[in-house]
């Protein structure tokens, strides 16, 4: 693998690697201050999570009245353990990872919006592939078999292909080793969201063609909290999303601003190394962050699409049986802020 490759991916891992190792803490329900206690939010260290990482590195929580540990997970579906088993408070993550548990009983809520689905289809030049439909027979790396990304991945993105996963030489990775793995042509394209697909571009000798988000927009990513924190800490919770709110305000409007304030979350240094030299870090955050479209609204047209992403996961033997997802969304914060 290129040296320089080597030394970007080796500092998104040790980031990583640091803060999953040192997140901790306990929930507390009042601090005494007239403040709201200590809480715990969960997030994973993508670019969909950014108003969470926003929120907490621009102090917006703190200015909401707020006292917040984020806790780093390494997918949503352990992010979402966290919520069900009370270690968490909230968490930004995929609204696949609620249904699933809500499905089997647990007491989770979506209450609000977060990110709108990005992910792009990257392949090396000198692999053939134009179109998704040249995937067949390739060496693909992709998400974690059975999350939001592969849900659609298979459901929409293959399907409208004429695909079947067993057309695909599937490998499911980290977007890491992803990245390693086009570098070294050990696969031939892979499935990545930001900015792991911003970094990987940097490498040279990649098209992109396909886009999630271009293709199917659909609410991929949502905050998630428990039916217990919605009845009895509501003021909490909506302050919360209040943070988050003016996070993805910024996010939207602002995207310079918001990429000087979480950049160090995913660069080693000031700067990236690329086949055409040097390139500034919150530069390379800052056109991720300009990729997505965040939104901290769920219209009945989202809500609809969180469904048809429900039921993909009975065509695709996920779920058991059909799941209303109305059940499990609560937007009385989001009716009070029209």
């Amino acid at each position: 693998m290129d040296l320089k490759i080597r030394k970007i991916l080796m500092g998104v891992t040790l980031f990583v690697l640091l803060f999953g190792a040192t997140a901790c803490g306990k929930n507390e329900e009042s601090n005494g201050d007239g403040k709201s206690g200590k809480l715990t939010i969960g997030y994973v260290n993508v670019m969909d999570d950014a108003p969470a990482m926003l929120a907490e590195d621009a102090g917006l929580y703190e200015k909401h009245g707020l006292d917040v540990e984020l806790k780093l997970f390494g997918s949503g579906t352990d992010l979402i353990k966290g919520i069900v088993n009370g270690e968490l408070d909230a968490g930004v993550l995929g609204a696949t990872n609620a249904v699933s548990w809500a499905a089997k009983g647990a007491d989770l809520k979506i209450v609000g919006g977060a990110q709108m689905g990005y992910h792009s289809i990257l392949a090396r030049k000198d692999s053939g592939i134009n179109s998704v439909s040249d995937l067949k027979g390739k060496n693909f790396a992709s998400q974690k078999q059975g999350s939001t990304a592969d849900i659609v991945l298979n459901g929409v993105t293959f399907k409208e292909a004429g695909l079947k996963r067993s057309d695909v030489n599937m490998n499911y990775v980290t977007p890491t080793v992803a990245i390693q793995s086009l570098q070294s042509g050990k696969v031939d394209a892979a499935f990545l969201f930001e900015p792991y697909d911003r970094i990987a571009r940097l490498q040279g000798n990649l098209d992109e063609i396909y886009e999630i988000g271009e293709v199917w927009p659909f609410p991929c990513m949502v905050v998630i909290t428990s039916g217990d924190k919605v009845k009895n800490h509501q003021d909490t919770i909506y302050k919360v999303l209040d943070a988050q709110k003016e996070a993805i305000e910024m996010l939207e409007n602002d995207p310079g601003k918001a990429a000087e304030y979480i950049y160090p979350r995913f660069a080693e240094g000031e700067t990236f190394e690329s086949s055409d030299g040097e390139v500034a870090s919150v530069d390379v955050i800052q056109e991720a962050i300009e990729a997505q479209t965040f939104n901290w609204k769920l219209t009945p047209e989202n809500v609809d699409q969180i469904q048809k992403v429900t039921d993909l996961m009975v065509e695709q033997n996920i779920l058991d049986s059909k799941f209303n997802v109305k059940d499990i969304i609560d937007l009385s914060w989001q009716k009070e802020k029209k």
